[in-house]
């Protein structure tokens, strides 16, 4: 055959020859044989098992892997898969091309796997060849497991968060973070007590690689102890019960601090009225009437060792009457800001006297005229802090506003239900009377946390937000209803999978068997 470039090419045909058995047609092959006759010749899957016992604990969700390890995983997960597949005997004499699941019902006890093998047969032919393997679930509690079914108290470790305020906000946010990390997935038990949460483990390594996590989010002082339980002198082994002590610095996010002077000194010059706006390893500090940020850590707060002039349980609510802008806008730690003087009441003053306030605020990019905000009430508070009372002829503000406020508008959104929701840990409720009698409060701190996450964005951004499916948008609600209110958008959201829920349809092991055989050379 001649090209347009005038050279001679040949074209190339795929002969075929009679397979030496049946004598149909097909394409050459070092055996000469079709693929049935060559598998009714040759069986690969030969000597691979079919049905494999594996042990799990239904306390824990793990599995035992030979001798004494125990693997944690999931229904139909990467790990379970991986685990299923390195239990089979003889699987180094083929070559493992997939692996995938065969659906099951999750009570059956029953884990079906289906494997495509290779193997050279019969003169350098390759043959494919699927596989299904059976593996039976048999239910047995681990050690550890086994110990605390036993006596619920027999943990070797115990961590003891307490942070010494007068709300549980920081443990709010603190549970939403060990549980996107799975921190606390050693954990035996977890208990909430009256100013924290105790975390019981059954190894003390699990105790202080919790320890350390905390130390990464929240700025700690912790010490550890131990007391002997019990001794064997002709072993020479010694069984001990550690106590982890971990405070949490009780500076809390929107918090009002008067610094110390040395402190401020060492900061140079800043403050030393500023308000908590983020508390993660460090805590971070704004100067309100400058603009000014700077970060303590751990060891300088503790070093120092002040405490709130005042908490955001004593904000009180005011109207904006005018706003008048001072600055342009200023990107601070990633988070912007405006200067601006303000012409502010308190709301509850309304009908009683016309005291009107003039301030200076740092909220000028958010506030306007009619709006309402939380802030300080210097003008009326009785402070008694030692640190203040260090500074001789300091004159206080009358006012500190510290955010805007949205009630008013969520008035019109009460009793609807939020588009998402946060996952909790199992923990177990101290009997003392003080937790049972305090219930009611813990449940309004609680929703102030949502709207705390629902109003600042970088609270949120390292937690883990899942669509509520209870959630049903009304048609026929108003188009204005919860205007401007602050919501978290459904891109944020993770959908909360439930196996059980997935509809999979049940194939046929004998037909895809027949489909995936096939011959390779």
């Amino acid at each position: 055959m001649e090209n347009e470039s005038g050279m001679f090419t040949v074209t190339h045909t795929i002969g075929s020859v009679l397979c030496c058995k049946c004598g149909i047609s097909m394409p050459p092959n070092a055996a000469n044989m079709c693929t049935k006759c060559l598998r009714s010749e040759v069986d690969i899957t030969e000597g691979l098992q079919k049905n494999v016992t594996i042990i799990h604990c239904p306390e824990c969700e793990k599995y035992l892997q030979p001798p004494r390890t125990w693997i944690k995983a999931q229904l139909e997960s990467k790990q379970l898969l991986t685990f299923c597949v390195k239990r089979l005997k003889n699987l180094n004499k083929v070559r493992l091309v997939n692996a995938e699941f065969i659906w099951t019902e999750p009570h059956s006890k029953r884990i079906k796997v289906k494997i495509k093998v290779q193997k050279e047969v019969l003169s350098g032919a390759i043959l494919e060849q699927g596989h299904t393997v059976e593996y039976v679930v048999q239910d047995q509690m681990c050690e550890s497991c086994s110990k605390v079914q036993a006596n619920p108290d027999q943990w070797v470790a115990v961590v003891q968060l307490r942070q010494h305020v007068s709300h549980r906000r920081t443990f709010f946010y603190l549970e939403q973070l060990i549980l996107k990390h799975d921190a606390a997935k050693y954990a035996i038990r977890i208990q909430q007590m009256d100013q924290g949460i105790d975390f019981f483990f059954n190894n003390r390594s699990h105790a202080v690689k919790f320890v350390d996590f905390v130390g990464n989010v929240a700025p700690i002082k912790s010490r550890s102890d131990k007391q002997l339980v019990s001794h064997d002198r002709k072993s020479n082994i010694y069984n001990y019960k550690h106590t982890f002590s971990v405070e949490i610095s009780p500076i809390c996010r929107e918090d009002l601090i008067c610094l110390p002077p040395k402190l401020v000194v060492n900061l140079g010059n800043f403050g030393p009225l500023v308000i908590c706006t983020k508390v993660t390893n460090s805590i971070a500090l704004l100067d309100p009437f400058t603009l000014r940020q700077s970060f303590l850590n751990a060891d300088q707060y503790f070093g120092s060792s002040f405490k709130a002039l005042l908490s955001s349980r004593q904000l009180a609510e005011y109207i904006v009457l005018d706003v008048e802008v001072l600055s342009t806008e200023v990107n601070v730690g990633g988070s912007r800001y405006v200067l601006a003087d303000a012409q502010v009441a308190r709301v509850s003053d309304f009908g009683k006297n016309d005291t009107i306030f003039n301030v200076k605020t740092h909220l000028g990019h958010l506030l306007n005229s009619g709006d309402y905000a939380l802030g300080y009430d210097l003008y009326s508070a009785n402070n008694n802090d030692i640190e203040l009372d260090k500074y001789k002829g300091l004159v206080l503000p009358e006012v500190i506003l510290v955010k805007k406020s949205y009630e008013e508008k969520r008035q019109k959104k009460r009793a609807k239900p939020r588009s998402w929701k946060l996952k909790s840990l199992n923990m177990e409720v101290d009997n003392s009377s003080k937790v049972r009698d305090n219930v009611e409060k813990m449940n309004s701190e609680y929703e102030q946390f949502l709207r705390d996450l629902e109003e600042n964005p970088d609270l949120r951004f390292n937690l883990s937000l899942y669509r509520n499916r209870e959630y049903q948008p009304s048609d026929m609600a108003s188009v204005t209803d919860g205007e401007d209110v602050p919501s978290i958008p459904l891109d944020e959201l993770l959908a909360d999978l439930d196996l059980r829920d997935v509809d999979v349809d049940v194939v046929d092991d004998d037909d895809d068997d027949d489909d995936d055989d096939g011959m390779k050379q």
